[in-house]
């Protein structure tokens, strides 16, 4: 039975190609986004050991990261008692955080990476010596290769205020993971970088290194208990995982989207493959039937089947694992070519991906072809032989559109469901999404399984369409549906691709036209908001130099800080509550600011904790000190959610004053000349950015326009799976009806005609599955519209986009015209006697 497989495969290579095809596409997705995220992995993961070499326990404040944050910095004191436990070898100060340096171009080096400055803690230079005084600096030598600089050139570079000057006195070797990814490292001496990144005598952070002998699990229960209020001890092994999963978070969304869509992509080759295997078993039904006669059991003759789509399965499998390593590399060299540097490192084509591609592939291939083997194995020989048999289809298609019917009505129900959120919060939210996504599955799996019940109708409806091609138009409608089960399973792989595309379409322009009307109401009310490029802390006395304006009429910073209110970990947001009433418009639904310690909490962290106004709320600040905040009032916001106090509630238990962001309000509103003075007055520093209305917008609808275009593109796949599927059906359907084609041919119908015939049947069968798509996709982007609105966002605004719904129509008969050339070019080629002798 093997060698029977394996010579079908030999003899109906040609139209297993299409299946193969589908399958290698899949896979090679696949791959090639496990190469390229284990390839990524692996580098960040060899850098960040190569970072920490010196270093077995760590110091830091909880929960603001290495750059400490505007949490409790660590004094000099606890270096001295730490430096002098028994199981230290040594002990260093670190003071780090945000610096732009500017390339000979002006613009800054290492855009998009962790462009950090530091104190000069004994890395090893390799020219030059090691800054001592303010205005002295030292850069890594993989920045000084890039950018050009060397001793003694004149740097431009900002940490957070205005831009400085620094002469560069040294160039030093690093391991940092940071640096080889592409970021940039600048030092200077500690006093400088403690007056820059945090305050005089005062570090972020306090790396020891163990001394022989000592573990570092030791060293940090040694150190655990010198540790002050608001501080922690972490392992080198710890900071090498989260150093490298900070890096690869820039890359897992890429990567969790291109898994996705190469996932639509199988599961649409499935359909392929079905239609593909339906087919071929339907030509060879006496030659099945001729194996069971002479001994074959019927469990042989599904074996065999299998083993044909195992054969089929593996090798696509096989090519596509090849052609994903390549699409691995080929990703990685991309975003290094676009800017996005990568760190060094091999190509790592690990076991786990070599498993799971073949896997996949084949576990795909094999559950396709598994009902076509089971269906014909249940033929009886005789019957199949004489080929009078005709398999009692009425029963299963009653239990099967039943079935279909229970699984839309109970999908299409869950889904208007979760449209009805419950009051919000996270825990809501949670059980919304996934009320619609089960919903989704079941109405999607309900309409693929009722689509040769609703073939009929919905093609029977373009009949006066048709019916202006004469003859032609009317045989090719009643081939569309001649076999409806085929008929659904091809439209059904183009269905998948169009829903998705259009449910993101109209997510995408909702989402648009929500920002902007956002935008243009009376939430954002400042003129300006001062932003730095990495998102970080502005300089502590950017709002100083702002309110000295004369053209700044209003202003408030925002800043945060973590603390912990009614004994959860919360992060609590400072305004000045006298000015922020002109700059942001918070919607109240109870109460409002109030004097003293209060503080306003949104709608839905309110529900969450059981907070009203009037609650008194314990909070332990970052400093340890505990206090109390009353609730002077509930606001909704769509974007700035949590716990609001008078920044003079807040500055008493800061180490230093950090605000990321301020808004503003200037004397005469948006213009060229208040931008450029406001510019001015924060140095003209490159890594700051003042936006208006029109750029917050621009930020935001670009974000989600790229997000978008990278579906559109990936979706793509799964679209060009569908158009093979296609093209295999009418291939198929062609070789069926040879004899047929060959009779219209003798009756008088000419090539022309046969051309025509065959294009007009796969339109219409194109079309009917981009038809289902667009209503399926209309429906799914409503609802999730809707669940963003009832737990989000209640602003949202739902909008068909017509125009581009109307764009997938078209690009759905194109497929269907294009998808027939092949297979009508091949029709045309039939000689009439041979196809009326043919079968």
């Amino acid at each position: 039975m093997v060698r029977t497989a394996l010579r079908d495969v030999i003899a109906h290579k040609a139209r297993l190609l299409m299946t193969a095809l589908a399958v290698l596409l899949g896979v090679a997705f696949v791959s090639g986004t496990l190469v390229f995220t284990d390839s990524v992995s692996t580098a960040y993961t060899r850098g960040s050991e190569r970072s920490f070499d010196r270093v077995d326990v760590r110091i830091r404040p909880i929960g603001t990261g290495d750059s400490g944050g505007t949490g409790s910095l660590l004094d000099r004191r606890l270096l001295d008692r730490a430096g002098a436990l028994p199981g230290v070898a040594s002990a260093t100060g670190t003071v780090s955080g945000f610096t732009a340096l500017a390339g000979r171009d002006g613009r800054m080096l290492g855009d998009g990476w962790a462009t950090m400055g530091a104190n000069y803690s004994g890395q090893p230079l390799v020219e030059g010596r090691a800054p001592r005084a303010a205005g002295e600096i030292a850069i890594d030598a993989e920045t000084a290769a890039r950018s050009g600089y060397g001793v003694g050139d004149t740097v431009r570079l900002s940490v957070s205020g205005p831009v400085l000057d620094g002469r560069v006195t040294g160039v030093f070797s690093t391991t940092d993971g940071n640096v080889a990814a592409g970021g940039t490292l600048t030092v200077f001496d500690t006093a400088t970088a403690q007056r820059l990144f945090a305050e005089p005598g005062r570090y972020n952070h306090i790396d020891l290194e163990a001394a022989p002998g000592t573990s570092q699990d030791a060293l940090r229960r040694q150190v655990e208990r010198l540790l002050p209020y608001g501080s922690e001890a972490v392992t080198r092994g710890e900071l090498v995982r989260q150093q490298t999963a900070r890096n690869a978070a820039s890359f897992s969304s890429l990567s969790q989207i291109l898994l996705a869509c190469a996932g639509v992509a199988l599961f649409v080759g499935g359909f392929l493959i079905v239609n593909t295997f339906t087919m071929l078993i339907a030509r060879r039904g006496r030659e099945l039937a001729l194996l069971r006669a002479v001994g074959a059991t019927r469990g042989q003759v599904t074996r065999s089947v299998l083993a044909e789509a195992a054969m089929v399965g593996l090798v696509a499998s096989a090519v596509g694992l090849a052609i994903g390593a390549g699409v691995g590399a080929a990703v990685r060299a991309l975003l290094s070519a676009s800017g996005g540097l990568l760190p060094d490192g091999p190509l790592v084509i690990s076991s786990a991906t070599v498993l799971v591609s073949l896997g996949l592939g084949l576990g795909v291939t094999l559950a396709a072809a598994w009902l076509p083997a089971r269906h014909v194995s249940a033929i009886p020989p005789v019957a199949a032989l004489s080929g009078a048999y005709t398999p009692p289809a009425g029963r299963r298609l009653v239990v099967r559109d039943s079935i279909g019917a229970v699984l839309a009505a109970t999908g299409g129900g869950m889904v208007v469901a979760s449209t009805f959120a419950d009051g919000g919060g996270t825990a809501a939210l949670d059980e919304q999404e996934a009320l619609l996504g089960l919903g989704a599955v079941l109405l999607l799996t309900g309409v693929f399984v009722l689509t040769p019940l609703i073939s009929r109708p919905v093609i029977a409806a373009a009949g006066p369409a048709l019916r202006r091609f004469g003859v032609v138009g009317r045989l090719a409608g009643r081939n569309a549906v001649r076999d409806p089960r085929r008929t659904a399973a091809t439209a059904s792989a183009l269905t998948i691709g169009l829903t998705l595309i259009t449910a993101l379409s109209v997510l995408g322009t909702s989402a648009d036209r929500t920002i902007r009307e956002l935008a243009g109401a009376d939430y954002i009310r400042a003129d300006y908001v001062v932003t730095m490029a990495n998102s970080g802390s502005l300089a502590p006395d950017a709002e100083r130099r702002l309110n000295a304006l004369e053209e700044v009429v209003a202003s408030s910073p925002r800043r945060e800080t973590p603390a912990r209110v009614d004994g959860e970990d919360q992060a609590v947001t400072g305004f000045d509550t006298a000015t922020i009433r002109q700059l942001v418009g918070f919607e109240f639904v109870e109460g409002t600011y109030a004097p003293g310690d209060t503080a306003v909490v949104d709608d839905v962290t309110a529900a969450e904790r059981g907070w009203r106004v009037g609650d008194t709320l314990t909070v332990v600040w970052p400093d340890g000190r505990r206090g109390t905040l009353t609730v002077s009032g509930l606001y909704r916001s769509a974007f700035d959610r949590g716990v609001k106090v008078d920044t003079s509630v807040m500055d008493p238990h800061l180490d230093r004053i950090a605000d990321n962001q301020i808004f503003l309000k200037t004397r005469g509103g948006t213009s060229d000349a208040n931008r450029r003075a406001v510019e001015r007055a924060l140095g003209g520093s490159p890594a700051v950015r003042v936006s208006d209305k029109d750029d917050l917008v621009k930020q935001f609808t670009g974000a989600v326009g790229i997000v978008l275009s990278v579906l559109y593109g990936m979706l793509a796949l799964a679209v060009l799976v569908a158009v093979l599927g296609v093209v295999n059906t009418m291939a198929m359907s062609v070789h069926e009806r040879a004899r047929e084609i060959g009779l219209l041919r003798a009756v008088g119908l000419d090539r022309q005609g046969v051309r025509l015939m065959i294009r007009l049947e796969a339109t219409v069968i194109a079309l009917f599955g981009g038809a289902l798509g667009v209503a399926l996709g209309v429906l799914l982007g409503w609802a999730a519209g809707e669940l963003v609105s009832t737990t989000v966002l209640d602003t949202w605004s739902f909008v068909v986009p017509w125009g581009r719904l109307a764009l997938v129509l078209v690009s759905a008969a194109l497929v269907g015209v294009e998808a027939a050339v092949w297979p009508a070019r091949r029709a045309t080629r039939l000689g009439t006697l041979e196809a009326i002798g043919a079968g």
